[in-house]
């Protein structure tokens, strides 16, 4: 069972992939989590910076387990794809990427100070979710350069789709990526 602190991380990349960075107050994450109220800054003493900070390093390691542990390209597509398509059902759309939302909101010029560490994290996760797609394409018989190019484009457009599926409350656009990068894949690799 997680401890207190690790179920605080948690439901504040949880809280944060609902409703975003900005409306994602502390006392949400305390109750969310049911941690006690004096914890937050027992464990986060330097507030609510660091703890979206290691909301951000959660949800990036999460992604990227689900990403290395796949066996090949096509199957770490599939594996991405699917599980935001049960998330964006199974939360009715409100289930967007941690990281991504961040990014966006990290735009207030009067919070910069508190925003850039935010945002080198969620940068980092999705540089290395690029990197890791990018060793299985290579692993599957893609060239390096081309493989960068794929994984690059694999993570913005899967990202891409995730924000227009919210959007649109329909998984169109979602299993439209999909297919597409499915086929790119498998022309790039040796899983034809």
């Amino acid at each position: 069972m997680p401890s207190p602190r690790e179920r605080m991380v948690i439901s504040a990349a949880l809280l944060i992939r609902e409703r975003g960075a900005h409306p994602t107050a502390i006392a949400d994450v305390l109750e969310h989590s049911g941690a006690p109220r004096g914890s937050a800054y027992h464990y986060f003493p330097g507030g609510r910076t660091q703890l979206l900070c290691e909301a951000i390093d959660y949800a990036g390691e999460y992604v990227a387990a689900k990403i290395a542990n796949a066996q090949s390209s096509v199957e770490a597509l599939d594996g991405l794809f699917g599980d935001y398509r049960k998330q964006l059902l199974k939360s009715d759309f409100r289930a967007g990427c941690p990281v991504v939302a961040v990014s966006v909101e990290a735009g207030d010029p009067d919070k910069a100070d508190a925003a850039a560490p935010v945002i080198e994290r969620a940068a980092a996760a999705f540089a290395k979710w690029t990197d890791l797609i990018a060793d299985h394409l290579v692993a599957d018989g893609a060239s390096k350069k081309r493989a960068a190019e794929l994984a690059m484009l694999t993570t913005t457009s899967f990202e891409g789709a995730i924000v227009v599926a919210r959007a649109s409350r329909d998984l169109k656009a979602l299993d439209l990526v999909h297919g597409q990068l499915r086929a790119l894949v498998l022309a790039e690799t040796s899983e034809r």
